[in-house]
């Protein structure tokens, strides 16, 4: 049977509109008005009011909102012996005339410290008796698919399977670390494998030299050489993401290409799959889904400030009951209201009200 509980019936993906202080605070870091020290100091208390704020909305599955990233992978990634970032990243830019950072390998991968230990740490420290903590991170995909070999310094790497056992093994340092402070709910959030049901994406990886029909494999290959030694009460799920920066998106194409890799080879726990709108295609591909995993249902969209109705949603999860068990299914907004520091073009009233509509359907749908 799924692993549920968690993920919840009603779970969320996890970033948050970040609030004016935290802002002004980052702000002011940037320009070197305050130290590191008391940008912290501001991230403590947003996240323990955001962590309040998720448990009055009657969520069991609890983050930090993302808080103290600028982006969902590359704050992380960074940290990261042989990842060079350039480019947005911690400059002091204003945000308009945004242009992508750019990750590259110019060294051996090496999990030097922990990354995420002392954030989960005070997530843990705020969150309420019968609350789970959950830390979210970026998949390993996300270290090749943007550049490929090209993007991977040909000296420290001149065997690809060599790069990948590194970039598995720092991962396994990672989650390991944090097992052992009490994490037991980890997500993954991974774009690529949904940039592979899209017809250009895929198309520019055939000419960047990859080979689309293997590569979802060898995906599948990487994140599973990350987490197949995970303890038994460790709950991976991973999220699947078309993009997701100020309310635009970068991918579309349903799931099929990759549908059967994906829930059969893949050796994780649950999926967040994004299901807001016709870009991420039909529910068929759910047929592949095995009787051991746990779909978490994007349905409702957090690119948008119109709430969804009841019904509306609960005619999808019955479309999406055509092809496997509901009992196997939990609902959640389609992605994080701020995948990155700008925030998509909601307000807090509209972030809220996306989780509140999704835990009272969790409620009617499956009684708790």
């Amino acid at each position: 049977m799924a692993k549920v509980n968690p993920p919840f019936r009603a779970d969320h993906v996890g970033s948050f509109l970040r609030p004016a202080e935290l802002l002004e605070a980052r702000s002011r870091f940037a320009k070197g008005e305050i130290d590191a020290q008391a940008l912290r100091a501001v991230e403590d208390e947003a996240i323990a009011h955001i962590v309040k704020q998720q448990e009055a909305a009657g969520l069991k599955s609890i983050t930090d909102g993302e808080f103290r990233r600028e982006y969902f992978h590359l704050d992380f990634l960074q940290k990261l012996d042989g990842v060079t970032v350039t480019g947005y990243i911690g400059d002091k830019k204003a945000t308009d005339g945004f242009s992508p950072p750019q990750l590259s390998v110019t060294g051996k991968l090496k999990h030097a410290r922990p990354i995420q230990v002392d954030d989960f740490n005070f997530l843990k420290s705020q969150v309420s008796e019968g609350s789970v903590p959950k830390v979210t991170i970026p998949s390993p995909t996300m270290v090749h698919f943007r550049g490929g070999r090209a993007s991977i310094d040909i000296e420290s790497y001149p065997d690809m399977d060599e790069f990948f056992e590194d970039l598995a093994q720092c991962y396994r340092d990672e989650i390991d670390a944090l097992y052992q402070a009490g994490c037991r709910y980890l997500q993954l959030d991974d774009t690529n494998l949904a940039y592979l049901c899209d017809p250009k994406m895929r198309e520019a990886a055939v000419e960047r030299g990859e080979d689309i029909n293997a590569l979802p494999r060898r995906y599948a290959e990487l994140i599973n050489a990350a987490i197949d030694g995970r303890p038994n009460d460790l709950t991976v799920a991973i999220h699947l993401c078309r993009g997701n920066f100020k309310s635009q998106w970068f991918a579309e194409g349903g799931y099929e290409p990759v549908a059967e890799v994906l829930f059969n080879e893949l050796n994780v726990d649950a999926y967040f799959l994004e299901y807001d709108d016709e870009r991420s295609g039909d529910f068929a591909p759910l047929r592949f889904v095995p009787k051991n995993k746990t779909i978490v249902l994007g349905v409702i969209s957090s690119k948008i400030a119109e709430l969804e109705s009841k019904e509306a949603i609960k005619t999808r999860i019955d479309e999406a009951a055509q092809y496997m068990p509901r009992e196997q299914m939990c609902l959640s907004p389609q992605c994080g209201f701020s995948s990155t520091v700008h925030g998509n073009d909601i307000t807090p009233d509209d972030q809220w009200a996306k989780l509140g509509l999704a835990v009272d359907i969790a409620r009617e749908v499956w009684g708790d």
